[in-house]
């Protein structure tokens, strides 16, 4: 599985587990890392912030 694919499957998993609340657990997770100074952790959930709008914003999404 390719990064980019894992990604994909983290945001899922997100959206999935979180409904509705997903974006504000992504921007939870990004807040704690950057806090932490884990900039690669920060790196890491922008990426699958990114991948969760895209899925958000997708035709027929509800």
């Amino acid at each position: 599985m390719t990064p980019d694919e894992e990604r994909w499957a983290e945001a899922l998993a997100v959206e999935r587990i979180h409904g509705a609340g997903a974006p504000r657990y992504v921007a939870e997770r990004i807040g704690t890392l950057a806090l932490a100074g884990d900039q690669a952790g920060v790196d890491r959930w922008k990426a699958i912030a990114s991948k969760l709008d895209q899925l958000l914003r997708r035709p027929g999404h509800l």
